[in-house]
């Protein structure tokens, strides 16, 4: 049997400190992009202790769209657009940065000291050089306006994008799937080649593709062999994130929370944010300074 993957990414669990944690599967060494997706964080599972808070102060982006993925918890998003939103458990909140947005993500009030717990995915998707200048904006669609499909022990809930007949209502700049895929103990899933490039996160479980020897489990990224008729099997209960579109046709930057086709560009929204030139987060006063630069770093 043919195999059926390309590279698997095992990305390290890094302590942020107060008992946060995060695995970066994008970008790595190996791999910068899959599709438009070119960052891919998971953060925790976290119980929230104590004083312990998720609090993401106000920060900048460009050139990109960011969609925070909640399995356990809520977040609370402010944005320079003036929205609020709370971000809960099945839903889409997609961010357009386009031009330049700023934000900020904390833990609700009301989930402060009572030992909520969260647990999150969080994606980068970058725009096309044609609209990394697009005016930003920020659409929320609740879970229920998700379509779900489910058989024989595999629920696929549509992100974005297209599958198995079904359409998210979502609106992309770009061709793409995002779904989430639970799997029960011996739940099969066929995941379609209808883009070059496709990849299957483990975010908790134990898996197996046919034409691959061995199991695949949590934290890694398992990058798919363009136009592979791929077969998911669990051997354990398994929740995973699926992605992939078409490869970029231009290069992107990466300098801390801008992505840009252009390095110049990157430049300028370092200047715009050291000297104030983004619009404000109302009702939240804190920011995130612009890091230190590092002598002979190159953007990646």
């Amino acid at each position: 049997m043919i195999p059926t993957v390309e590279t698997v990414i095992v990305p390290p669990l890094r302590d942020l400190g107060d008992g946060f944690t995060v695995r970066r599967a994008l970008p790595s060494v190996h791999l910068r992009s899959v599709g438009p997706f070119v960052f891919f964080d998971q953060l925790g599972p976290i119980a929230l202790t104590g004083d312990q808070a998720l609090d993401v102060r106000p920060h900048p982006h460009i050139g990109l769209a960011t969609i925070t993925h909640l399995i356990e918890g809520a977040i609370m998003h402010r944005d320079s657009l003036g929205s609020v939103q709370a971000i809960e458990p099945g839903a889409v909140n997609w961010m357009t940065a386009g031009r330049g947005i700023v934000h900020s993500e904390r833990t609700p009030a009301a989930l402060r000291g009572v030992g909520a717990r969260l647990h999150a995915i969080q994606m980068w998707v970058a725009l096309p050089a044609a609209l990394e200048e697009t005016d930003p904006s920020f659409r929320h669609y609740p879970a229920h306006e998700l379509p779900v499909a489910e058989d024989r022990g595999a629920r696929l809930a549509l992100l974005a994008g297209a599958a198995d007949g079904m359409v998210a209502p979502v609106e992309t700049a770009s061709d793409m799937i995002l779904a989430e895929l639970i799997l029960a103990a011996g739940a099969r899933y066929a995941f379609a080649p209808v883009h070059v490039e496709r990849a299957i996160y483990v975010v908790s479980g134990t898996i197996r593709v046919e034409g691959q020897d061995g199991g695949f489990g949590d934290g890694q990224l398992v990058v798919l062999k363009p136009g592979a008729e791929v077969v998911v099997s669990a051997d354990t209960s398994s929740r995973l994130m699926l992605v992939g579109g078409e490869p970029m046709a231009e290069r992107r930057y990466l300098y801390w929370n801008f992505v840009s086709s252009r390095i110049d560009r990157i430049e300028q929204a370092k200047a715009d944010w050291r000297e104030g030139r983004f619009d404000a987060v109302s009702g939240d006063d804190e920011f995130i300074p612009l890091p230190p630069e590092v002598p002979g770093a190159r953007l990646a």
